[in-house]
């Protein structure tokens, strides 16, 4: 009898502090935030301060100390307000968007109803944008359930509001939404994940990780629309949203090329707003030699991980010249 009541009593508590005004969410944030800033022993705060000095080594001591600060705040925030646009329904969250940015993109991608890849990256806070997505398409979305019960009826609760439908991440998942897509259908990716399994070695940041090269590979078999989406929210406390195009070679190009234009992308957005990308995730531990960098000492970690990422750029560097010279031979040959 004491399971069931748990449940209710967990649920309860999500939709009541779901429904608490966003100032006030945002001020709880800021105020754990300024503890873990202050107390500067977060493993969270580590972990990001060595994820910015492998991606952004240009930054002196100081920067990159400013960084972690606005990205730990960003990030607390992002998941507070996370629970307030679950608890929201879908006209206040779209009312909660000031702008968007490339809105056309998303029209015209839709109008063609080849179906469409959405990729938005662990980036701002981007649930919000489900809202305004589902003002305009069906979405289909793999979702891992949260492993609290309670949690995870809200969390579907609230995704599935939006028009969406959630498919489980195995490959009845995959079946499904190569499915829709086929159909004209709406997929959302977030491509930043590192697989549970299997998995290619495509670099980030010029490091070699264990990526999926999924997105892509819908892209490229389905002939599917894609669009590179993320949104942040703005000074007078409400959201912009900004959708963006690939790199046109993601639709002819191998899987695993597809994805590296997904990452680079994906770069380029973290060098302009580096504060506001989720650092938290142990991303650059996806390699068979790299299992234990986020324990070691970051001076012997980022030897490692600067020695792979030479190790790297010296194979491709020795491939493209091989591949030059196989070039020049056979047109040597034909002339």
């Amino acid at each position: 009898m004491s399971a069931p009541s748990s449940k209710n009593s967990t649920y309860g508590l999500l939709k009541f502090v779901s429904r608490l005004p966003l100032p006030v969410m945002r001020f709880m944030a800021g105020s754990l935030a300024g503890i873990v800033n202050l107390l500067k022993t977060s493993k969270t705060s580590e972990q990001i301060r060595f994820n910015l000095k492998i991606t952004l080594p240009e930054l002196s001591e100081q920067e990159r100390e400013r960084v972690t600060r606005a990205a730990i705040r960003n990030e607390l925030i992002s998941y507070f307000e996370f629970f307030n646009i679950w608890g929201s329904d879908n006209k206040k969250n779209i009312q909660r968007i000031h702008r968007v940015e490339g809105e056309h993109l998303l029209k015209e991608a839709l109008s063609a109803d080849k179906g469409l890849v959405l990729i938005v990256p662990h980036f701002g806070t981007w649930e919000i944008m489900n809202a305004y997505i589902a003002q305009y398409t069906q979405m289909s979305i793999m979702y891992k359930p949260v492993k609290d019960p309670a949690a995870d009826e809200f969390v579907r609760e609230a995704r599935s509001r939006e028009q969406a439908t959630l498919l489980p991440t195995d490959e009845t998942g995959v079946r499904q939404i190569f499915k829709a897509l086929k159909q004209g259908g709406t997929t959302v990716i977030l491509p930043d994940h590192t697989p549970n399994v299997g998995g290619e070695y495509i670099p980030f940041f010029g490091v070699p990780l264990s990526s999926s090269n999924l997105t892509a590979k819908l892209i490229q078999k389905t002939k599917a629309k894609c669009l590179f989406l993320y949104a942040m929210r703005n000074e007078n406390g409400d959201f912009d949203m900004f959708i963006e195009p690939l790199n046109e070679e993601i639709y002819s190009s191998t899987p695993n090329q597809g994805t590296e234009i997904i990452f680079r992308k994906m770069e380029e957005l973290i060098h302009h707003y580096p504060e506001h990308y989720h650092w938290s995730y142990k991303r650059f531990k996806a390699h068979h030699s790299l299992g234990d960098i986020y324990h070691i000492p970051h001076d012997e970690a980022l030897a490692k991980i600067n020695d792979l990422r030479q190790t790297y750029q010296d194979e491709q560097a020795k491939l493209a010249a091989e591949t030059i010279q196989t070039s020049n031979t056979t047109i040597a040959i034909e002339s």
